[in-house]
């Protein structure tokens, strides 16, 4: 009996993680999450922009994440700017606290998205880029674009 394949559906991404990070590694956790927020999120009213993750005895927090509140959740509402506790396996929860505390990397989450029913969380390992990294990638974007232009035939910027 062959298993289900899981749909995955993108809620939301964190782009500007990537635009002031290298992402080392992804991880997949989930989040814990009541009733008003989920709804909320099918609806997509979620902003992932300045959020990180710690990790406080043993636990996996994600910080900053806002999810607007749900019009119909009057009294059920919780507090948008929660901190949201990450379910990951305590040996993973463990590598990525080492790794954090003695090399310099911070845990960013990447994006928000259904997996089935579940909502999931990805979680990079990040190390912070610096202005002169910022300005290599934008110049490397930038040529890419006049490569794929160039070889498109549209020649009109010569």
């Amino acid at each position: 009996m062959a298993e289900k394949e899981k749909a995955r559906k993108v809620i939301t991404d964190n782009r500007k993680a990537r635009h002031d990070y290298f992402v080392c590694e992804t991880y997949e956790a989930g989040i814990e999450l009541f009733g008003t927020e989920v709804k909320s999120l099918r609806r997509g009213t979620v902003n992932l922009k300045d959020s990180y993750c710690t990790v406080d005895d043993g636990e996996l927090f994600a910080h900053g994440i806002h999810i607007s509140p749900y019009e119909q959740g009057n009294i059920f509402n919780r507090d948008p700017l929660r901190p949201k506790r990450l379910l990951m396996h305590k040996r993973e929860i463990l590598k990525l606290m080492g790794l954090v505390a003695r090399e310099g990397y911070t845990l960013v989450p990447l994006s928000l998205y259904f997996s089935g029913a579940r909502v999931k969380v990805a979680v990079g390992l990040c190390k912070g880029k610096k202005l002169y990294d910022k300005r290599d990638a934008a110049a490397e974007r930038s040529a890419n674009r006049q490569i794929e232009r160039v070889s498109k035939g549209d020649r009109s910027d010569f």
